[in-house]
C-alpha cells in the first residue's frame, strides 16, 4: 500500500497533539483538561486508521475487480482490522 502525503500529515499533526498533552503536563493544567485533550488524541488516531483502512480496501477492490477476481476477502479483511483495532 502506498501511504500518501495526506495520511501522512494525518499523523503529524497527532505528533503534535501528544506533544500539547506533553507541555500541558509539564505546565501542570488541570486534569479535566489533559484528558479532553487525550480524547481528542484517541479520537484522532481511530480517524486516520479508519482513513488508512478505508483507501487501503479502495485499493485492494480495485486490484481485484481487474484481474477478475472476488473482492470478498480484501473486504473481510479490513473488517478484521477495523475490529481488532477496537
Amino acid at each position: 500500500m502506498e501511504y500518501t502525503p495526506e495520511m501522512k500529515n494525518r499523523l503529524k499533526r497527532l505528533e503534535g497533539q501528544v506533544r500539547g498533552v506533553i507541555r500541558m503536563m509539564e505546565e501542570e493544567k488541570h486534569c479535566k483538561d489533559v484528558v479532553t485533550q487525550l480524547s481528542a488524541v484517541r479520537s484522532a488516531v481511530d480517524r486516520a486508521m479508519g482513513y488508512i483502512v478505508a483507501k487501503n480496501l479502495e485499493t485492494c477492490i480495485r486490484e481485484a475487480n481487474s484481474e477478475g477476481k472476488n473482492a470478498e476477502d480484501a473486504i473481510q479483511e479490513a473488517v478484521n482490522m477495523i475490529v481488532k483495532s477496537r
